[in-house]
């Protein structure tokens, strides 16, 4: 028995070679976008199944406000996972500067020298030192920005503020340098991580 098809009477044959045509049409038509959400789920499974393929973590541990270094239990794919944060943490970024010869006796860049020394920084500390007051005063102890009133060697806003290490902090540059890195330890910690946010930002 024949089966109609658009007013064309099809054998028996004819109409199942149609129907598996129709059928691979079908099968072509939704396998490019099933393989394509295939391969999304596995990228989107992977940092899942295998965290250590999503991210590194260093041994320089860095601590935030409010956060103990205690062990603590997250759930990753449902599984509870015991981590001790003490074990991790996230590398700062830190720029390196030229490395610079020692200082002459006597200039500002010789008292600078041996204050980093003191604090238990080194040479390398030290060339990221020479680098960041290069680029703010060139290390000119008269160095003034008329529009921002910043002042001296490390460029101190306002100057005054070098009056909290002695009352000669206008013409001093052992005065200067004693704020500068005070300054720099304080809320940098390092000269290299000072050097670091100036190479970001063009200021520290």
């Amino acid at each position: 028995m024949g089966k109609r098809r658009s007013g064309i009477v099809l054998s028996t044959a004819s109409v199942a070679r149609v129907e598996a045509a129709d059928a691979r049409h079908v099968r072509a038509k939704w396998s490019l976008p099933s393989f394509a959400f295939a391969v999304s789920t596995a990228f989107v499974l992977v940092p899942i199944i295998d965290p250590s393929a999503a991210f590194a973590l260093t041994r320089e541990t860095v601590s935030a406000p409010g956060i103990s270094e205690e062990g603590q239990t997250i759930t990753a794919g449902g599984t509870p996972l015991s981590v001790n944060r003490s074990e991790f943490g996230v590398s700062r970024f830190h720029a390196t500067a030229p490395a610079v010869a020692k200082p002459d006796p006597g200039t500002a860049q010789a008292i600078a020298y041996d204050m980093v020394l003191s604090r238990g920084w080194d040479d390398a500390q030290y060339a990221c030192l020479v680098s960041l007051w290069n680029r703010e005063s060139h290390w000119n102890v008269y160095a003034e920005n008329k529009k921002s009133g910043a002042y001296g060697i490390a460029q101190a806003l306002p100057g005054s503020k070098m009056a909290s290490v002695a009352d000669d902090w206008q013409t001093n540059p052992a005065t200067q340098i004693t704020w500068g890195l005070g300054y720099i330890a304080g809320r940098y910690e390092t000269p290299c991580a000072a050097w670091s946010s100036s190479e970001r930002r063009g200021w520290y």
